[in-house]
């Protein structure tokens, strides 16, 4: 009998057995555990060069190709094949058929007509003093020069490597530079260009993102150099975008720039609000119905600049509570600092003598606000000069300043900025500062205690020292998945997953080794359905497929199941189990009850391998996956086929 002959009749034999046992499991559409994606912006055309029958066209530092032929819309990335991110020049080489591709930092990929690439890394890691910024570039025979700020680069495009370079002290580096000859296609195809729609968001600014009901919220937190503001949707479902009314400024008669959070009223999801450097803006389905600034509410200008400026109505912070009032933060004013706007429309000050710097300034940057399990309103002031944590009882207007870091053996900090505020699943509060994360436990909140804690990671190596977790590292983000695992954000140095004793560094993501986009993260989110870890870089938005999502408050047959299922010879990626409670232990075993493979799981969510406890690939067959409550309650069964 032929291997193929046997194969079908295999798959016969157990499609058969998983249409018996398993035909009220259904596998959920959606990405594998481990896996990245990459949502770019390709909005802004910049450049256009042809290759053959193709465009390819670097709009908003990103990459995308157009075929002349069939039309049709290639986007690359990090995870599509490109070496980096945010691409300052491209070229095409008629006489070799390949594309130069050159990122900010001085890296280099090569891509064929076939969309594969080779990466040139010399100059992207070779150390040096100098400016390695290139400007421009020119294509001459099967070389492209490359004119960086030192001096010249020469590329072999053909054979893939740096031919020579020549810096300004050179005999040979000419007196006049030539003209790029890599766009000489802009004013042919500018106009079709502009009609292409290769999807992804407008913007690649994204400082602040926000999830909720299926939708992810972002604001662009951009630097004031780029003066845009933009709130950015994304349907986490079917991944569109969609960019709110940016015509506000031509509205309101001002200044339009520099978001820097935004919020969802929680009675009405078509009703946002978001704070930025020129006030507080009103928008019912993505459209301004109403901006807040000094002369039509009690927002004031800040008292740096003075004279009403309504370019300068600072609303760094806000968060709904649950009945709906919104509460914000005026930062930099002369005598304002914390609102609550009800329903109706109507403000209230919730202002504190605290929450000054001086006699005529509050604190510069009043950002993050969070509602804990306690109802107690928590929030940082982000700015070097009075870097601080705030608690605010709403119930009781009693508010408490946390202005001194001293941990638990009595070390005290010089902390320049508090980043961020977050709380676990034990109820600690978790802020990120520029010497790493504190936690402030739950039992000093309750007893007042100032005193917060670095948690200490043993070495394991005999000598009974721990050192302070992530000590030093500057954490920008912090957020916590549904298995009580903390994910930290830095500043230039990727992201951390931690586990939820904060004992265990289980990842460590930077932008060398991973698609990660760049190693400075400015915001995470978690899509607690799916374990999707929204990740906001510098230059742009990505996001990681965890195995980790929210715990099932009822585990029943009905909501317990695995996919992929069946699991087919050609798939190696971890089959998951979700539906699970909290902490849910798992055993899988083969139909004759061996067992296979245990564990507990991550908030909802169980992976697997499909290997059994000696890391061998288990046989073809019926596997069934028996799962309990942490406290051995109550549990289920799901049957898992494994095709080999």
């Amino acid at each position: 009998m032929k291997l193929t002959t046997v194969i079908k009749a295999k798959w016969m034999v157990l499609a058969a057995l998983f249409t018996v046992h398993c035909s009220l499991f259904t596998s959920p559409a959606g990405a594998q555990v481990g896996s990245w994606r990459n949502y770019m912006s390709y909005h802004e055309p910049q450049q256009i060069v042809k290759g053959g029958q193709q465009l390819y066209v670097r709009a908003s530092n990103s990459l995308y190709q157009y075929n002349l032929n069939d039309h049709s819309i290639t986007t690359y990335d990090k995870v599509t094949g490109l070496n980096d991110s945010y691409i300052s020049h491209i070229g095409w080489n008629e006489q070799v058929k390949r594309l130069i591709i050159v990122y900010q930092n001085a890296n280099i990929d090569l891509m064929d007509q076939s969309g594969n690439v080779t990466n040139i890394s010399a100059l992207y890691r070779k150390a040096m003093t100098a400016d390695k910024t290139v400007d421009s570039l020119t294509i001459d025979g099967i070389y492209a020069y490359l004119y960086a700020r030192f001096g010249i680069v020469k590329v072999n495009m053909e054979r893939a490597e740096i031919s020579d370079t020549y810096t300004k002290q050179h005999p040979e580096y000419p007196t006049s530079l030539p003209a790029s000859t890599v766009n000489t296609h802009w004013n042919e195809y500018i106009d079709m260009v502009k009609s292409l729609l290769p999807g992804g968001p407008q913007y690649n600014y994204f400082g602040f993102l926000h999830l909720t009901g299926g939708t992810l919220y972002s604001v662009d937190k951009a630097p004031s150099s780029a003066n845009i503001a933009c709130v950015q949707t994304l349907d986490v479902s079917n991944h569109e975008w969609t960019c709110y009314d940016n015509n506000v400024g031509e509205k309101t008669g001002h200044q339009y720039a520099r978001l820097f959070c935004v919020d969802v009223d929680p009675q009405d999801k078509s009703h946002v609000f978001a704070g930025g450097r020129t006030g507080l803006y009103e928008f019912r389905d993505g459209q301004l119905i109403k901006a807040y600034s000094n002369d039509n509410s009690p927002l004031k200008t800040a008292s740096t600049v003075g004279n009403d400026n309504k370019d300068y109505v600072l609303v760094t912070g806000m968060k709904f509570d649950t009945r709906g009032n919104l509460w914000l933060t005026n930062s930099i004013s002369p005598g304002t600092s914390l609102f609550a706007l009800n329903s109706g429309s109507q403000w209230e000050s919730h202002h504190k003598q605290q929450l000054m710097i001086d006699t005529d300034c509050s604190m510069e940057g009043m950002e993050h606000l969070m509602f804990d399990s306690r109802g107690y309103l928590w929030f940082v002031n982000n700015y070097f000069r009075t870097p601080a944590l705030i608690r605010y009882n709403t119930a009781t207007d009693e508010l408490k300043v946390y202005s001194r870091i001293v941990n638990q053996d009595g070390t005290n900090y010089d902390i320049s900025y508090v980043t961020c505020v977050t709380e676990d699943k034990s109820g600690n509060i978790w802020i990120g500062t520029n010497l790493g994360p504190f936690m402030l436990e739950a039992a000093n909140i309750a007893s007042g205690s100032e005193i917060f804690t670095q948690v200490k990671v043993p070495r394991n190596d005999g000598s009974d020292y721990a050192d302070y977790l992530l000590s030093g590292v500057y954490i920008n983000a912090i957020a916590v998945d549904g298995g009580g695992r903390k994910w930290f954000g830095t500043n230039e140095n990727g992201v951390y997953l931690i586990s939820e004793d904060n004992m265990t560094q289980l990842q460590h993501f930077q932008a060398s080794s991973t698609p990660l986009l760049s190693d400075n993260i400015t915001a995470l989110a978690i899509n607690d359905s799916n374990g999707e870890v929204f990740i906001a870089t510098n230059v742009g938005l990505c996001s990681y497929m965890s195995d980790a999502t929210a715990a099932s408050s009822d585990m029943n047959s009905d909501n317990v199941y695995a996919y992929p299922n069946p699991v087919t010879p050609d798939y190696t990626g971890l089959i998951t189990i979700v539906g699970l409670s909290y902490q849910a232990y798992v055993k899988i075993v083969t139909s004759s009850g061996k067992l296979v493979n245990e564990g507990q799981s991550n908030g909802g969510t169980y992976t697997w391998n499909g290997c059994d406890r000696d890391g061998n690939r288990v046989a073809s067959g019926i596997y069934h996956v028996v799962t309990a409550t942490n406290d051995g309650s109550s549990g289920t069964v799901c049957r898992i086929a494994v095709i080999k």
